[in-house]
């Protein structure tokens, strides 16, 4: 395999310093989802930690070295889940964090930042003019700017879920993981190919947020003018070109799933493994209700990667969901 950015050493090296918390999360079949979409399937479940997301793993080790750096602030852009996750790992090591989101998130992603301590500002628009502010509030304050998915730490804090997958699930074939930024997918996807190259790595997205998914088709970045989807946490529009590279080295294919196919998935989840989940976390479910031929007789590995969700819009989507194919 060509080299990406990543390097394993380093992903392994990570896990000392993530906290245990956000380690060895639950990794199992579920054997109740299996009739409905005809194929093995195994669940890894990274909402079962105290910021209900796999972001965490990625803002321990981003506030581990900033700590040991004498480092007393930090500025991100977030559309939820890694301010809550860099808010919950500042904490614990004394820095001051700020978090700049569109005020048009999801309500409870919000509060949840404020509750963990980390100064909020919002913004009159979308994540990619969340993203601009943060960048310049770090300019102006002189402080450091997490940039998820650019700055390494954060795919190879995400990587450590690939470890995970490959020391302890005894076979699959497939990964399925939800493309955003492309932290997730290009972390698992480099420590998928380096140790068990025989799994296919597929990328999921919304059809309604599909730059990333663009790009990696046509290998090279490709930007949209608007998203239009509730999977708000891979909801971006400007791919970063290092992530890119990265990802058309790990990732065997990318698609595009419909919003209905999302709900449903989301649905699933809830009837059959008892799990309340974001949309973006349901984005493997609805890429194998799209296309269950492909997936037939295959073991099939998904990430559930957060469930931070407003409640009424989730009982909104949820409640009037119909099972596809049921």
């Amino acid at each position: 395999m060509q080299e990406t950015r990543l390097d394993t050493a380093r992903i392994r090296a990570a896990r000392r310093v993530i906290d245990p918390v956000f380690l060895d999360t639950p990794l199992y079949r579920c054997e109740a989802l299996e009739p409905g979409l005809g194929c093995t399937v195994s669940i890894k479940l990274e909402t079962a930690n105290p910021v209900r997301s796999f972001k965490a793993r990625g803002t321990e080790v981003v506030a581990s070295l900033l700590a040991d750096k004498g480092s007393r602030a930090v500025v991100c852009a977030s559309a939820g889940n890694l301010g809550q996750a860099l808010a919950w790992s500042g904490r614990g090591r004394g820095l001051d964090v700020t978090v700049v989101a569109s005020r048009f998130a999801t309500r409870a992603k919000l509060d949840r930042i404020r509750a963990l301590g980390a100064g909020l500002e919002l913004v009159d628009g979308d994540h990619e003019m969340a993203r601009e502010r943060a960048a310049a509030v770090a300019r102006y304050d002189g402080i450091r700017l997490v940039e998820d998915s650019l700055d390494i730490e954060t795919c190879e804090g995400a990587a450590t879920i690939g470890l995970e997958l490959v020391d302890t699930v005894p076979s699959f074939d497939t990964v399925l993981i939800a493309l955003g930024g492309g932290a997730l997918a290009t972390g698992v996807g480099h420590v998928v190919k380096a140790l068990a190259p025989g799994v296919e790595v597929i990328c999921v997205q919304p059809l309604g947020a599909p730059a990333m998914t663009h790009s990696w088709r046509r290998r090279r970045v490709v930007t949209t003018d608007s998203t239009n989807t509730i999977a708000d946490g891979v909801a971006g529009r400007h791919p970063i070109p290092a992530v890119l590279d990265d990802l058309l080295l790990v990732a065997d294919d990318a698609v595009l799933v419909q919003e209905a196919s999302i709900i449903a998935g989301m649905r699933m989840l809830l009837d059959h493994a008892g799990l309340v989940v974001e949309p973006s976390a349901a984005l493997g479910i609805a890429a194998i209700l799209e296309d269950r031929d492909r997936f037939a007789g295959r073991h099939v590995v998904t990430i559930v990667c957060g469930s931070n969700v407003d409640v009424d819009a989730y009982h909104g989507w949820v409640g009037a969901a119909p099972i596809l194919g049921s």
